[in-house]
């Protein structure tokens, strides 16, 4: 039991580090997400400043993690879902499941103008990708780059389920890599097609790649830029 904000807003002029970590995805923010399938609470990065008892000046970076790829749970609209041997190989490669339900997860290829949506509500500063082995041996990759919504092109994912139901995905297929990035701690020791992926996703949310997963363990972590360092 303490108090809280004067804690943090001390521990902060003494020159420490805070770091305040979000639950669950943007698009699951019950005012800013896909509502009605959403969560009851805000899951957005301002939450923070709210939550906590902190001034929103005090979050100077945002790290918005993502993976390689899109997995959704439950119902909701999911314009890039999966339902072939691809999907079924990332859900099990990628340990898709619940949990705590067990329950499996819908899997689907990375969806910019998803992204580009938790970008602007977050202010995202920088991307964690996360699961970049999953994808080792697929023969090509896609990026959803917008949507096409009855005859229009949208290059953002839309406010709400409603519209989003009606969204086709429009796709850039690049090519996939065989070799392993598993473990891999090094940019330049990733596949050339590895990064050429990672550098299209920056350019099309227009914001850089700071950290790259590529395995389970802490250490099996790519930084690029250090949070504390930004």
């Amino acid at each position: 039991m303490a108090d809280v904000p004067r804690a943090l807003y001390e521990a902060n002029r003494s020159g420490k580090n805070l770091l305040f970590e979000g639950a669950q995805g943007s698009l699951l923010d019950i005012d800013h997400g896909t509502y009605p399938f959403v969560t009851s609470s805000n899951c957005v990065s301002g939450a923070a400043a709210a939550g906590a008892g902190i001034g929103p000046h005090h979050l100077h970076y945002i790290l918005g993690i993502t993976k390689a790829y899109t997995t959704r749970v439950g119902g909701g609209p999911f314009p890039t879902e999966l339902v072939d041997g691809v999907g079924e190989l990332l859900r099990q490669r990628g340990q898709e499941f619940g949990a705590t339900t067990g329950r499996p997860r819908r899997t689907g290829w990375f969806d910019a103008a998803a992204l580009k949506r938790s970008i602007q509500l977050n202010g995202v500063s920088g991307l964690c990708i996360t699961k970049l082995d999953v994808l080792d041996g697929v023969e090509a990759v896609k990026i959803c780059l917008g949507y096409e919504v009855e005859g229009r092109m949208s290059d953002i994912l839309p406010v709400g389920a409603e519209e989003l139901e009606r969204c086709v995905p429009v796709y850039e297929e690049l090519p996939g890599w065989q070799e392993s990035t598993v473990g891999v701690k090094s940019y330049d020791k990733l596949p050339a097609a590895a990064r050429a992926y990672l550098q299209r996703i920056e350019g099309l949310c227009g914001v850089p790649v700071d950290l790259i997963s590529t395995g389970p363990d802490r250490e099996e972590t790519i930084v690029m830029r250090h949070p504390y360092d930004a």
